[in-house]
């Protein structure tokens, strides 16, 4: 038996009520043995030689030979367009590297995104935190949605559907000239999207120090119906012993003094246990582990991702994630650590406006070294 399944369904997982265009044409068929169906969908690709993903219009510069690959000489506090395109498609893929791949740059590239001609983006994250680099530090990452090939290449491959408009930039927040910016972003044009899709949202957030006996926000004010799908979280310990016993909270459509999802420690959420090192997964790893040889426990840097791919919170009406800053020293005992994140979630639009994106010194402070050693 054939079934039919939205192309947000496909590729994210995602299904909504009450946004997009209609259209029969706009489903993906497929059928058991993964059999490859032919659809409505175009693929199209932009890149800074094919700015608009025009037809025919790739591999054009200096007749076809390599001519424009990248955007050079980004001023210190100027923005770029990557993508701005009318139609109604999804992104399926963002590949993108820098001529810099230093802590200081990659926190401070800022990634933006705007769906059908919103005026405030749903996505507002730092280039290496949004690709799964918790403090701006590249290293080797493989995971279901991001990946970091030789800690080179960023890949993201979230499904990112649009209606009538997609926009992406790119802020230049260095406070230097930056040399280049390579990117492709890989999209289909359809005749229509289900009206259930939702949109993709991602926002960053940085605590430092967080405060004792308060959880630490991952994030809130978020409406739905929706669906939360992955956390990057990155720690830097401010003190000795073991800093992840902190559960971690969705409170859900209306939750108050308690959630209706609880966790059992950080590193049960990393769907790991007894402590945290070294590893990756395709829904979850801990690729950054910089720590003191000499101590039992890290106090450098830590980052970490979860991908909701098989287990996506599904919420009605609202939805605020938190987790606790909770650690072990000859028992439980309350800290005050240095914690930022990345929040990845679909919802229907509107959405309500994100907090003010920390400052430079305060995205930077700490993070744009890598610690040595002792």
């Amino acid at each position: 038996m054939w079934r039919t399944l939205s192309v947000a369904t496909v590729l994210a997982g995602v299904v909504l009520g009450g946004v997009g265009c209609e259209t029969p044409n706009a489903q993906m068929a497929t059928c058991p043995g993964g059999l490859p169906v032919l659809t409505d969908a175009v693929s199209r690709s932009i890149s800074w030689e094919n700015k608009k993903g025009e037809p025919g219009a790739g591999g054009k510069a200096r007749d076809g030979r390599k001519g424009s690959p990248c955007i050079r000489n980004i001023a210190a506090g100027d923005t770029v367009t990557l993508m701005d395109v009318d139609g109604c498609g999804v992104i399926q893929h963002i590949w993108m590297t820098v001529s810099s791949r230093a802590p200081k740059t990659l926190r401070n590239l800022i990634l933006r995104m705007y769906w059908d001609g919103e005026t405030t983006p749903s996505v507002e994250v730092p280039v290496g935190d949004f690709f799964g680099l918790a403090h701006g530090h590249a290293v080797e990452l493989n995971s279901a949605w991001t990946t970091m090939p030789r800690a080179r290449g960023f890949n993201c491959f979230f499904a990112m559907p649009f209606s009538t408009h997609a926009k992406v930039t790119i802020e230049n927040d260095t406070g230097e000239k930056l040399g280049a910016i390579f990117f492709q972003i890989d999209y289909e044009l359809r005749k229509g999207l289900p009206g259930s899709v939702g949109r993709f949202h991602a926002q960053f957030r940085r605590q430092n120090p967080t405060t004792k006996l308060t959880d630490y926000v991952i994030v809130d004010n978020v409406s739905g119906p929706g669906m939360y799908v992955g956390t990057v979280i990155g720690i830097r310990p401010l003190e000795g012993n073991w800093w992840g016993e902190g559960e971690i909270k969705f409170y859900m459509d209306g939750d108050t003094d308690y959630p209706t999802i609880c966790g059992t420690g950080t590193e049960d959420y990393l769907c790991t246990g007894y402590g945290m090192g070294l590893y990756q997964t395709q829904y979850h790893g801990c690729p950054l582990y910089h720590y003191h040889k000499s101590k039992e426990y890290p106090d450098g840097l830590v980052g970490m991702y979860r991908w909701h791919v098989k287990d996506p919170v599904r919420y009605r009406k609202s939805l605020k994630v938190t987790i606790q800053q909770i650690g072990w020293k000859k028992g439980l005992c309350e800290r005050a650590d240095d914690w930022c994140s990345v929040a990845y979630w679909y919802q229907a639009e509107p959405h309500n406006p994100f907090p003010k994106l920390p400052d430079r010194e305060a995205r930077s402070a700490n993070v744009t070294a890598v610690p040595k050693e002792k």
